[in-house]
This record gives structure tokens, sequence and C-alpha cells, in this order.
């Protein structure tokens, strides 16, 4: 007789609850229906001592109550390689893009790892130039870093995700490789990334896992341990640097909180299951960059009714490294990116990593943002015309400064009309502090949107 076998006790959505009497399964031990072996669940936490939740990773038409499972003894694994880059797969390994049948390879990985040992952890303060001019500026991100870009339903962070992959890959494909991770969005947003990225010529960089808005909460939670399994492979055995993209990573938590619900757990803060921070901490600690090559990690997150004080997005903030908030008010009036300036950050901020003149140039913008803040209610009752020469002064370089920020994107051309640009940093901290310095106070502040660098006015 068989030990390794159990039976379904309990099936309530997408978790099902087993019981073993005897050979407990581990925790991620995949387990196959006995009549019918392509019905795969994961062991995904204990309830006693003999039975267990799992989740179903299949349809649920053909599992019900008194059916007996076969315990594998091994998680659920990923065949990986070069092969897999310009590709689109499920948490399976199975092609999303119509090319066929992915060629296998003798390269086959768990998608559960330990985060590595802090010892072997390699900190490089080296700046990843995106081109993208709010961000190299306020909110610069080293390689092997993490960046999150915050925003609520509709401000351009998938956008701006797809903007960050086509410069960076672009500029760094010889060196580096990407993997996306596509949590809980929308199908439309995946295909048309995909097309983006074909169009653009850098899909052959690019490894995509997508776990769609449509797929159960169970496959859309493993999709990111499948794609961190990607970018751990081509670090560690092609020595290649890795760019990793996750959109988004709050479907990731919301996913998770949906297993909660559905086993009864008692919940924590705003409604989230009480696993939230050992999930969060689970997936970013094995982004790390090593002796071998680096992962720089780029993050969207959506922000529910437009709170950042969600649970599930002050989840994410203890693991970033550089935050990008997303402003609706300046989407509504027409900025591209809407980033809000003065909320966004990077711990690399600083004299030794983006040089002594860069970080003057920043304090001396966010300074004056402030200033013209603290003035914008005082406009809008008495107008612009009744401030002083010097605040008018400051309230008109803050306009020329915000209006500079904004930016056309390559991966809009067809919807924008516009060129694309790539401003290097050193050229945008350079204009800024034109800007700062009033050389160019004699210029209107309609002639600084959507250009590259000043001297696309001069």
């Amino acid at each position: 007789m068989n030990n390794d076998i159990g039976k379904i006790i309990g099936v309530n959505g997408q978790i099902v609850e087993v019981e073993f009497k005897t050979n407990q399964p581990n925790i991620h031990d995949l387990l196959l229906l006995e009549n019918d072996p392509s019905i795969k669940m994961e062991v995904f936490s204990s309830k006693d001592n003999d039975r267990f939740f799992c989740l179903n990773l299949s349809s649920n038409s053909q599992i019900s109550r008194g059916l007996k499972v076969v315990n594998t003894k091994k998680p659920l694994t990923i065949a990986v390689g070069q092969n897999l880059l310009g590709r689109v797969i499920d948490i399976f390994g199975n092609p999303l893009d119509g090319l066929g049948e992915i060629k296998k390879t003798k390269d086959i990985l768990p998608i559960y790892r330990n985060s590595p040992d802090l010892s072997t952890l390699v900190y490089q303060d080296e700046i990843l130039e995106t081109g993208i001019k709010a961000l190299d500026i306020f909110s610069p991100i080293v390689k092997g870093g993490k960046i999150g870009i915050f925003g609520g339903a509709g401000v351009g962070k998938t956008l701006l995700v797809t903007e960050i992959i086509h410069n960076v890959i672009a500029a760094q494909s010889n060196e580096s490789v990407s993997v996306f991770a596509g949590v809980g969005e929308r199908v439309r947003e995946g295909q048309e990334l995909y097309e983006a990225l074909k169009e653009k010529g850098v899909l052959p960089y690019v490894a995509l896992v997508l776990g769609t808005m449509g797929e159960n909460p169970s496959k859309r939670f493993l999709t990111s341990f499948v794609a961190i399994t990607l970018a751990e492979y081509f670090r560690d055995n092609l020595k290649k640097n890795v760019l990793f993209f996750v959109d988004n990573i709050f479907r990731f938590a919301q996913a998770g909180n949906e297993l909660s619900i559905l086993m009864n757990t008692i919940p924590s803060e705003d409604g989230y299951q009480a696993t939230l921070t050992s999930e969060m901490a689970s997936f970013h600690e094995r982004l790390t960059s090593n002796e071998y090559a680096n992962i720089s990690t780029f993050e969207a997150i959506y922000v529910p009714n437009d709170d950042i004080l969600d649970q599930g997005v002050q989840a994410v903030f203890p693991y970033l490294d550089s935050t990008i908030v997303l402003s609706r008010t300046r989407y509504q009036e027409g900025f591209m990116p809407a980033v809000n300036l003065l909320s966004s950050t990077s711990s690399s901020l600083n004299s030794q990593t983006v040089g002594d003149f860069h970080y003057q140039v920043v304090l001396n913008a966010q300074n004056l943002l402030k200033q013209a803040a603290s003035l914008d209610r005082i406009v809008s009752l008495v107008g612009e015309s009744e401030l002083s020469p010097e605040d008018r002064v400051i309230y008109e370089r803050a306009k020329k400064l915000t209006n500079f920020m904004t930016q056309s994107f390559f991966v809009a051309e067809a919807q924008t009309g516009r060129k694309g640009i790539f401003v290097p940093r050193a050229t945008v901290v350079e204009d800024v502090n034109s800007i700062l310095s009033g050389e160019l106070d004699n210029i209107s502040e309609e002639k600084f949107m959507y250009i590259g660098s000043i001297s696309d006015i001069k």
C-alpha cells in the first residue's frame, strides 16, 4: 500500500482540504489526483496534524470529496533556460504566445528557494539610468536596487513600467536580460506590453510570466515565485544582470488575501491576511545581487482608492530603495509621467552615490517646489498677479520645473504622436540647475512641456 496517498475531505473555491493519516506532506509539496495526474495541488498550510490546505492549480470541475491524492514529495518546478527569452509562459512553463512548444531543457528548478545568506550579498552604488527625467533626478536607482511605482487606477503605472523596460533593455541588451511578472493584471495590458516590446525590438531579451486577472488566485499568487526563479537562473547560471519587472505587486498581496479568506484564517490590519508581511518577505528577499550579477527590480503597486496608507501598499515600502508616487491630479492636468515630485524619494539620493552637484540641485529643486506648494493656496484665492515679485519668481520657476519633468515616451508614440525621448541623467541635472538659477526666466512656461533637454528650446 502506498503510504503517500491522502484523501480530499473538502473543497472551497481554489482551496482543497486534504487528509493524510500517515506520512504527512511538507509545505509546498505537489499533490496529484490519483485518477487524473494532470490535476495538481500544492500544500499551502496545515490545518491540524493530519489535515492540510492545498492550492488547486487546475480546474475545480474534476475535484470532489472522497477522491484520493498522491504526494509527489516535490515542489512545483519550472524548466528554465535561455530559450525562454522572447516567450510568454504560465506558471507551469506552458507557452501563452501562440508560437508553439518551448524546447525543454535539462535545467529544472523548484519555484521556492530560501533567501540568500547576508554574507553572499553584494551592494553596488552605480546608478542605473532609465532616461526618464523625473525618475533619474528625484528617485535614482542603483544597479541591484528596488524601485516601486505607486499609483491608483489609470494614472500610468503600466505605461511607465513599459517605458522603463524599453529604455533600460535597449541600453543594456548586451549585458543584461529582463524578466517580467504579470501578476493579476488585465489580459489586454499583457497583450499591449507584448506588442510594444515586439515593435521596439527588445522582446528577444525579455522572458514574460503571466498570471492575469482572470486566473484563479492560486495561479496569480505563484506567478511571482516562478518569475523570481527565472531571474535567479539568469543571474547565477548565465551570469547576466537581470532587470526584474512586476506588475502588479499589490495583486500578489490581494491573491494571498483571497486564499486566506477561503481558509477562514483570522485577518490582520485592513482585513489583510496575517501572513502578509512574511509573504512580502519571501518575495522581495530573493531579489538580490551576488558575486555573479545583480537583479534590479521595478515594481508597480496599485494604490486602492488612492489611499497610500492601505496596509497592502505599506507592506511593500520596507523593501524599496526608491519610490515613485504618481498623482491623479497631475495626470488629470495632462502631465505624463504624472509623478508627484515631492513624494518621490530614493535612499540613493546622497552625494556619495549621485555626486555633490546632483544632490545639491535636487535639494534646491525640492525647496523650490515646497515654497510653490505653500503659495498655491494664495494663487487659488486671489490670483498669481497678487503675489510679491519674489514669490512670483519662485512660483513661475516651479511651474517651469514641473512642466520640464513631462516627457514623451517611446512606447506611447502611436497614441501621442510625439517621438519618444531618452535624456541622460547628467543633462537633466544641468537643465534643472539652469531653471533654478534663473537663466531661463525669460522663457514662457508652456515651452517646457514635453521637451527633452533645454537645448530643444534654445
